[in-house]
C-alpha cells in the first residue's frame, strides 16, 4: 500500500505560529468520491486558491486523477455538503447538503472543467445524510468457474439486475434517492425533457419507517430485485442497526415510495461492555451490489470496534403443527433470514471513515473485497473482508519526505484524514484530509491479498474494462515497468482469439488500452505512436466509407466499400487500373463535403509517405518487438483502399487532393504511393528494389512530420517510475518532475515544425494557441470549435466530442 502522490494547497512562507493560525482557517469536514472514469470529486471548506480564509463555506471540485493539480470548481455552497455521489456511467454528480438541497450536475459538452446544473430539488428542514443514484440495470461479472476460458462471452456474463426505477417497457429511469437525519427518504426523478433540453425533476418524499426517528449513520446499496437496501443507526450502541427495503415506482406523473422494515441487530455486547464503545459512527455495505454484508464501526473512550455482519438464512425450530408441509411426507424446516456476526477488528484510535468496494468483479460468493479504515491518528488500514485480517497499513505522516523544512513538517503533522474512497477496479484509494488535500494510495490486488500484481490478473482487469467500458487508469499506475510488454502481448493474444464480430465491436477500445500500456515505458513510445496512427486510420476509413452509397438500392449486401475490397484482392499496382473495375457513380460525394475533408485526406497521404520513408530503417535486423504499423498488412491494405477513394474524389474536386512539395512537377505522388504499398503487401518482405525506391522518396517529396512529440505532464507516464514516492504536488502548479517528452526519431529529411497540431482534425493551430481542448491522459490538443459545418465534418467532430482518441477526458486549456 504505497502513497503515489499527495496534492497540497499553497502554503505561506511565514513563521510557524502564523502558519498554524493560517491553516486552521481552512480545516473542516471534507468529502471525496471517485467516478467509474477515475474523476475525483472532493470538497473543501475554503476555495483552493484562497490564502486568507475569507471564502468559508463548502466548495465542490473535480479533477482527473492523472492530472490532479488541475482542479475545477463545480459549485460553492453556503451550507455544508454532506453527500457527494457519481452515477454509474460517471457522467453526473450529486451534491446534497445540510439544508436539504439536492443538486444534479453534469459535464457541459463533455468538458471536464465546464459543468452545468441539471436541476435542484429541495427538502426544506432536512439534513441529507446519504444518497445514491438509481441503478441502470447493467451488471457484468467475471464467471469465476470460467475465468480461464478463451472467449469473452463465456468468461464474462451479463447478470440479471433489474433497474431501480423503470419506464413502461423496462427502460431504466434516471434519478436518485436520499436519506435525511430525521428518517425521511426522498426521491428525485429526472423524467422527460423540460425547457431548453434540461430534464424535468419529479420530487417525492416519505418516511423511512413507520415513525420518523433520528439517524446519525446511513448507507445505501442495490438489491437484486431492483430495490434499495438502507441500513441506518441512531448513534447509540444500545439501539439496533435497522434495515429497510425501499422500492420506487413511477406511475402517471406520480412517484410512489414503498419502505419495508427488515431484520435488525445489535452489536456484540461483550467487547462493548469491556471497552465502553458507545457511539456507532459508520455503516457501510461490503459491496454496493451485495446486500448481504454490512460493516459497522463504533467509537469509544479506548478506540474503535469494527464488525462485519452477514444476512443468513437459518432454520428455526417451531412446533410441528405450524411447520409447512411439502408434497412428500416429510416436513420442511421453517427458515428465516437474520443478521449473523462474522468477525471484528479493534484499534486503540477512533475510526474516522470506512470505505469498501464499489462492485464485485467476479461472481464468487462472498465477493472478495477490501475494507479500508481511516483512524483519527492518521493511519489507514487495509482489511480483507474474511476475518478482517489486516493486509497493509499506511500513515498520513508519510505524505512528505524527510528533506522537508521542519516548520512545514511540524505543521502537516496536525493534518487529519476526513474521507476515503476507492476506485471502481479497487486498484487505488483516494483520501482527503480536513483541508481538502488529496492523497492517492496504490492498493494490493484483491486476487491475492498481500501479494504483488500478477500478469494474469492485470490482463483479466483489462479485459473487464474492455467489456464494461470502465476506465483502466488506476490499473496502469499499479503495474511495474517490467510487466508492460508481457501484459500487452497476453492481452493482444487473448483479443485476437475472439470471434470476428466481438473484435470489431471492441476494436477502438482495445487500441486505446494497448496504446496506454505502451505509453508508460520509454521504449514503447514509437509503438504507441504507431497504434495511434492505426486508430486514426481505422476511424478515417470508417468515416470515408460511410459517405459512399450504392447506386442500386436492391444490392444492399454489396455496397461500394465491399466492391472496392474485392477489387483490391487482385494484384494491381496501378491505381488508375483499379478505377476501371469500379462504378464511378457509387463513389460520388458532394464537392463541398469533399473540400471539408481535405485535412483528413492530407493526413492519409502523409501517413503513407511516412511509412514508406521509414521502411528501410524498420527492416533493419535487431528491431525491438511490439506493434509496428508497417508489418500490419490489413492496415496497409486499408491505406491502399483510401488512396483509391482519394484518387476518385480528386477527379470530382481537384482542390480536395493532398498537397505535396515535389522535386519534379510531373511526379504523380498518389500513384507512386499506391504502387509502393501494393508491392510491399504482395512481396510480404521488402525486396532490394523496393527499399531503394523508398530511400529515394525523401529526395522526391518533402516528408511532413506525422507525430510531432507532445510534452506529457501526467502521473501515468514513464516519468512516474523515475520518481521517489510519494510525489509532492500542488494545486494549480504543473510539476516539473513529471514532464516527459517522447523521443520519436523523425524520418530522415522530414519537415520539422514547432507548431501545435490539432490531433483530431490534423490542422495547424499556431505555435501557442490561446484556447484549446487538451486531453488529461495523453496531453494532445484540439480546436475547441470547428469552423466548417458540413454534415461529414460534424459527424467527424462528434466522434471525438466525448473523449480524446486515447479515451481520455477533455479539458479547456488557456495559455496565460
Amino acid at each position: 500500500m504505497d502513497l503515489i502522490y499527495a496534492v497540497f494547497r499553497k502554503h505561506t512562507t511565514s513563521s510557524t505560529k502564523s502558519l498554524q493560525n493560517f491553516e486552521c482557517l481552512h480545516e473542516g469536514h471534507t468529502l471525496c468520491s471517485v467516478s467509474s472514469q477515475n474523476i475525483v470529486a472532493f470538497t473543501t471548506t475554503t476555495e483552493i486558491e484562497d490564502i486568507s480564509g475569507k471564502t468559508w463555506g463548502s466548495h465542490v471540485y473535480v479533477a482527473d486523477l492523472n492530472t490532479p493539480w488541475y482542479s475545477h470548481k463545480v459549485v460553492s455552497n453556503k451550507t455544508g455538503v454532506t453527500a457527494l455521489e457519481w452515477d454509474l456511467p460517471g457522467d453526473k454528480l450529486l451534491v446534497a447538503d445540510t439544508a436539504g438541497n439536492v443538486q444534479l450536475w453534469s459535464f457541459k459538452d463533455h468538458i471536464l472543467n465546464d459543468w452545468v446544473c441539471l436541476g435542484t430539488a429541495s427538502f426544506p428542514g432536512e439534513h441529507i445524510l446519504g444518497a445514491a443514484f438509481f441503478h441502470n440495470g447493467k451488471k457484468i461479472s467475471l464467471v469465476s468457474e470460467k475465468k480461464d476460458n478463451v472467449y469473452y462471452n463465456e468468461k464474462f456474463t451479463h447478470l440479471r439486475f433489474p433497474p431501480s426505477v423503470r419506464y413502461f417497457g423496462g427502460r431504466p429511469m434516471e434519478g436518485c434517492l436520499v436519506i435525511s437525519t430525521t428518517g425521511m427518504v426522498g426521491v428525485v426523478i429526472a423524467s422527460r425533457e423540460g425547457h431548453q433540453g434540461s430534464p424535468q425533476l419529479i420530487i417525492t418524499s416519505d418516511s423511512l419507517g413507520s415513525t420518523r426517528h433520528r439517524i446519525t449513520a446511513v448507507d445505501i446499496c442495490y438489491g437484486k430485485n431492483g430495490h434499495f437496501l438502507v441500513a441506518v443507526s441512531s448513534g447509540s450502541v444500545s439501539l439496533p442497526i435497522q434495515c429497510f427495503r425501499v422500492s420506487v415506482k413511477q406511475g402517471d406523473e406520480k412517484c410512489v415510495i414503498m419502505s419495508q422494515a427488515l431484520p435488525s441487530f445489535f452489536l456484540q455486547s461483550s467487547p462493548i461492555k469491556e471497552n465502553q464503545y458507545r457511539h456507532v459512527s459508520q455503516l457501510k455495505f461490503v459491496v454496493r451490489e451485495d446486500a448481504d454484508s454490512l460493516v459497522v464501526a463504533a467509537n469509544g473512550d479506548s478506540g474503535c470496534l469494527i464488525e462485519i455482519w452477514e444476512l443468513r438464512e437459518k432454520p428455526l425450530p417451531i412446533h410441528k403443527l405450524f411447520q409447512p408441509k411439502s408434497h412428500s411426507s416429510q416436513t420442511e424446516p421453517f427458515k428465516t433470514v437474520l443478521w449473523q456476526h462474522q468477525s471484528h477488528f479493534m484499534s486503540s484510535s477512533p475510526v474516522v471513515c470506512i470505505t469498501t468496494s464499489k462492485l464485485s468483479i467476479t461472481t464468487t460468493m462472498p465477493p472478495p473485497c477490501y475494507v479500508m479504515v481511516a483512524l483519527a491518528d492518521g493511519s489507514i488500514h487495509c482489511l480483507y473482508r474474511d476475518s478482517l485480517k489486516q493486509v497493509a497499513t499506511a500513515s498520513l505522516n508519510q505524505a512528505w519526505r524527510q528533506e522537508e523544512a521542519p516548520s512545514s513538517k511540524q505543521q502537516r503533522l496536525g493534518l487529519r484524514i476526513s474521507h476515503l474512497d476507492m476506485s471502481w477496479l479497487g486498484c487505488v484509494l483516494v483520501a482527503t484530509d480536513t483541508q481538502g488535500q488529496l492523497y492517492l494510495y496504490r492498493l494490493l490486488p484483491i486476487s491475492e491479498p498481500g501479494g504483488p500484481m500478477t500478469v494474469p490478473y492485470a490482463c483479466t482487469l483489462l479485459e473487464y474494462c474492455l467489456v464494461t467500458g470502465l476506465d483502466w487508469w488506476d490499473l496502469l499506475v499499479s503495474l511495474r515497468p517490467s510487466m508492460m510488454d508481457t501484459v500487452c502481448e497476453r492481452f493482444t493474444e487473448s483479443f485476437n482469439r475472439q470471434l470476428q464480430q466481438v473484435q470489431q465491436f471492441h476494436y477502438v477500445q482495445f487500441l486505446n488500452i494497448k496504446t496506454s500500456l505502451y505509453r508508460l515505458t520509454v521504449n514503447g513510445q514509437s509503438k504507441a505512436a504507431d497504434l495511434t496512427s492505426l486508430l486514426m486510420l481505422h476511424s478515417v476509413a470508417t468515416a470515408f466509407k460511410s459517405l459512399l452509397r450504392p447506386s442500386d438500392l436492391s444490392s444492399h449486401d454489396k455496397g461500394p466499400a465491399e466492391s472496392l475490397a474485392t477489387v483490391m484482392m487482385d494484384s494491381l499496382t496501378d491505381v488508375d487500373k483499379v478505377l476501371f473495375h469500379l462504378e464511378a457513380k457509387e463513389f460520388t460525394v458532394e464537392p463541398s463535403t469533399l473540400q471539408s475533408l481535405q485535412q483528413l485526406i492530407q493526413w492519409v497521404a502523409d501517413l503513407a509517405l511516412n511509412l514508406l520513408a521509414r521502411l528501410p530503417e524498420q527492416r533493419q535486423p535487431g528491431k525491438s518487438s511490439g506493434y509496428e504499423l508497417l508489418r500490419d498488412y490489413k492496415a496497409l491494405n486499408t491505406l491502399r483502399e483510401l488512396l483509391v477513394i482519394i484518387r476518385i474524389w480528386g477527379l470530382l474536386r481537384q482542390s480536395c487532393l493532398p498537397v505535396f512539395v515535389r522535386s519534379a512537377e510531373n511526379l504523380d505522388v498518389l500513384a507512386l504511393l499506391f504502387r509502393l504499398i501494393s508491392r510491399l503487401i504482395q512481396t510480404l518482405e521488402a525486396d532490394e528494389n523496393l527499399l531503394d525506391e523508398c530511400c529515394l522518396l525523401p529526395s522526391q517529396v518533402m516528408i511532413p512530420q506525422l507525430n510531432p512529440p507532445t510534452k506529457i505532464v501526467a502521473v501515468a507516464s514513464p516519468a512516474l517510475f523515475y520518481q521517489s514516492l510519494p510525489i509532492q504536488l500542488e494545486f494549480g502548479v504543473e510539476p516539473e518532475c513529471l514532464h516527459f517528452v517522447p523521443e520519436l526519431s523523425p524520418v530522415e529529411g522530414s519537415m520539422q515544425t514547432e507548431q501545435t497540431v490539432d490531433s483530431i482534425r490534423h490542422i495547424y493551430l499556431g505555435k501557442q494557441p490561446l484556447v484549446v481542448k487538451q486531453c488529461c491522459r495523453c496531453g494532445c490538443k484540439a480546436q475547441v470549435q470547428s469552423m466548417t459545418r458540413t454534415a461529414a465534418i460534424r459527424a467527424w467532430d462528434q466522434r471525438w466530442a466525448r473523449a480524446c482518441r486515447c479515451g481520455g477526458h477533455w479539458r479547456i486549456h488557456r495559455f496565460l
